[in-house]
């Protein structure tokens, strides 16, 4: 079992930055690659970002460039660092773990003057 919990969203104005944090709880989470969501409101929830065990990540194009996930398999966490941001960033953004399909409960992330 897996429990994600993410942290790290919040108000940012246009071309700022913020890290989002999703810790897992399973012992063995360093074993799964890992994705991060991004859902804008009244949209549907698209993947941006995918990141093996071994931290080989893939973007979506609309963050390449912009966006990097990483992780640190000791501690169990999944990070998304996110520069430059724009408006059409803001939304939930959630953690999730392909193997056993576990979902964190989101981060929420307004990008606004």
């Amino acid at each position: 079992q897996e429990h994600l919990v993410e942290s790290g969203g919040g108000w940012v104005q246009p071309g700022g930055s913020l890290r989002l944090s999703c810790v897992g709880s399973d012992e063995e989470f360093g074993l799964y690659a890992m994705g991060w969501y991004h859902q804008a409101p009244t949209e549907e929830r698209d993947l941006v970002a995918s990141i093996t065990s071994d931290g080989i990540t893939v973007y979506a194009d609309s963050v390449k460039g912009r966006f990097t996930a990483s992780r640190v398999n000791a501690n169990k966490t999944l990070y998304l660092q996110m520069n430059d941001l724009k408006p059409e960033d803001t939304g939930v953004y959630t953690c999730r773990r392909w193997s056993g399909d576990f979902w964190g409960q989101g981060t929420q992330v307004i990008v606004a003057s």
